[in-house]
């Protein structure tokens, strides 16, 4: 490793351990207002369905948890369905849905809940989330507890619930495709799929979301991507870009992630997605104005590059529809997990198809069911 690369890496480092103290204290701020909020909440004796993640650790010891806490609360209509390799969250919702479910709780980590919001959509049934994977971010972007069952189960099982956006990603070019893969984080294809594919998941485990920069630093230097882009606007309006050469290109439903925001504009109920296309020349140094740029917009929580970047180039674009054709296959990627390659994709957003159980509604005094 280079002199350069190697200072590079340690002032991230630094201003990453800066940034991880702000945000502790924060964090201890917030907790205390919502132990007030969760005193104040209304318990909503209904149907309830857990869709639990037995992979995750302690899976076990969370379900007994939340069978114990269900019996003290008088909530007797409750039942567990367990994912399996061969029956996604998505199957195991439709199946309680079918089951006469009220309320659907995932129980496990963002690709968990994806899936199962995936099925929820548009039924007008409530989503309820008890986080307990390693990243957990929809449910930091919601407010929901982290790391705190209890907190998280007195969300799900009362009243109080907010209406968010879902983006879907198709697989144009997939002829055995027959869904769009939900999100409700961030989709990208190009450099941010391929530094999550080559994440070692022990590591995540170890030492959480920092493992994705492992990842990342070993697609540093790997080939652009060319296309084609066409993104059509809230009012209908469309632009096309060809000849597009960018390291990757991503689409927010929400664009906080832990310490970092990657999409200040970004709303989740506000019918629109944050698209960035983002492209970096000059090696390390442009990978440097790039995390330089991260850093501003995150400070200055608005979507506008450091001033001083001159090696880094970041477009974002609101719109309701994005359609991606590229030369060459790439990686592509929901909320973190993996899709395959394609070569052709189209972004989409589906307004307020979610009913998603949080702790406080922003902007109204009261709740909502």
């Amino acid at each position: 490793m280079s002199k350069t690369a190697l200072i590079t890496i340690t002032v991230i480092v630094a201003v990453i351990a800066a940034i991880s103290a702000i945000v502790l204290f924060v964090r201890s701020r917030k907790r205390r207002k919502l132990a007030n909020v969760l005193d104040r909440r209304d318990n909503d004796s209904v149907h309830y369905a857990f869709i639990i993640n037995p992979s995750k650790p302690q899976a076990a010891e969370h379900r007994r948890f939340i069978a114990s806490y269900c019996a003290n609360h008088g909530f007797n209509d409750i039942e567990f369905i367990e994912t399996q390799l061969d029956k996604d969250g998505r199957v195991c919702a439709q199946e309680a849905l079918a089951h006469g479910a009220d309320v659907v709780v995932a129980v496990g980590g963002d690709g968990t809940v994806r899936t199962v919001a995936s099925a929820v959509a548009g039924t007008g049934h409530a989503l309820g989330i008890i986080p307990i994977g390693t990243g957990n971010l929809f449910a930091r972007n919601m407010g929901i507890p982290v790391g705190d069952i209890e907190a998280a189960l007195t969300v799900a099982t009362s009243h109080g619930s907010r209406n968010v956006d879902m983006g879907r990603m198709a697989i144009l070019d997939n002829e055995n495709e027959d869904h769009g893969h939900a999100f409700l984080i961030i989709a990208g294809i190009g450099f941010d799929a391929a530094m999550i594919d080559d994440t070692d998941p022990e590591l995540k485990k170890n030492i959480s979301w920092l493992a994705y920069f492992v990842g990342g630093v070993k697609n540093l230097f790997a080939p652009k991507y060319h296309g084609t882009v066409t993104i059509t606007s809230a009012d209908g309006s469309t632009h096309s870009r060809s000849g597009l050469t960018f390291r990757t290109f991503m689409a927010g439903n929400c664009g906080e992630i832990p310490m970092f925001s990657l999409m200040p504009s970004a709303s989740v109920d506000d019918g629109i997605l944050d698209f960035e296309i983002i492209d970096t020349t000059g090696g390390i140094i442009g990978w440097t104005n790039l995390f330089g740029d991260i850093v501003y917009q995150t400070v200055t929580r608005k979507p506008e590059q450091n001033p001083i970047s001159i090696n880094s180039k970041v477009d974002q674009i609101q719109g309701i529809s994005a359609e991606l054709t590229l030369e060459k296959p790439a990686l592509a990627e929901v909320d973190g997990d993996i899709l395959g390659e394609s070569q052709h994709i189209r972004i989409s957003v589906e307004r307020h198809a979610l009913i998603v159980r949080v702790p406080e509604v922003p902007g109204t005094a009261g709740m909502t069911a």
